[in-house]
């Protein structure tokens, strides 16, 4: 079954050859890819329409960096949600607790387990846990009209479908580019 297949070997390879650069390269990577990932989640503000496409891709920055090592993932994170202070604020409930912890989530997962099951799942629960503090703690509508941030079981099922498919996406996306950065990387 395709769910309990084994993700193939490239982020821990990924992993093994970035952590053999000096600190310094590791540092200029992760700010480049966190100016990436916060330039991506603005967009969601500074180009009503397109953004909204184009903000779901900061997570890739912050998966990457988290292959890295975990801690170069978080610096890349809090970094990220510095920049966002800067360049959208309205974005800062929203980052810290969707995107970018599914991204901490995802890179910790690549390098942790090797099921393709468990990596989902692993990004699943760290999102649905990111989503819940937004819509039940904050009580921020995160989703709109359409779910209430008073707690109901068809909206949080609701969250659990959709963070169960979209960690499944992003472990997809990772899984291929994974591949492509092996290539570069190797050459």
């Amino acid at each position: 079954m395709y769910a309990i297949k084994d993700i193939s070997d490239h982020p821990k390879e990924i992993h093994r050859k970035l952590n053999q650069l000096s600190n310094t390269n590791k540092f200029v990577i992760v700010a480049t890819l966190s100016g990436l990932s916060a330039i991506f989640q603005a967009a969601g503000g500074l180009l009503p329409g397109v953004g909204f496409f184009i903000s779901p891709l900061a997570t890739a920055p912050i998966i990457l960096c988290s292959i890295v090592s975990f801690r170069y993932g978080f610096i890349s994170y809090l970094l990220s949600i510095l920049l966002l202070l800067i360049l959208q604020p309205a974005e800062l409930i929203i980052f810290p607790f969707t995107t970018g912890l599914l991204g901490i989530g995802l890179g910790a997962a690549f390098l942790k387990y090797k099921k393709r099951l468990s990596i989902v799942i692993s990004g699943c629960l760290v999102l649905v846990m990111g989503i819940s503090t937004v819509l039940y703690v904050f009580k921020f509508p995160l989703l709109g009209p359409a779910a209430s941030t008073s707690f109901t079981t068809l909206t949080a099922l609701g969250i659990i479908l959709f963070s169960t498919l979209y960690s499944w996406i992003w472990v997809e996306i990772s899984s291929a580019c994974f591949k492509r950065i092996k290539v570069i990387i190797f050459q």
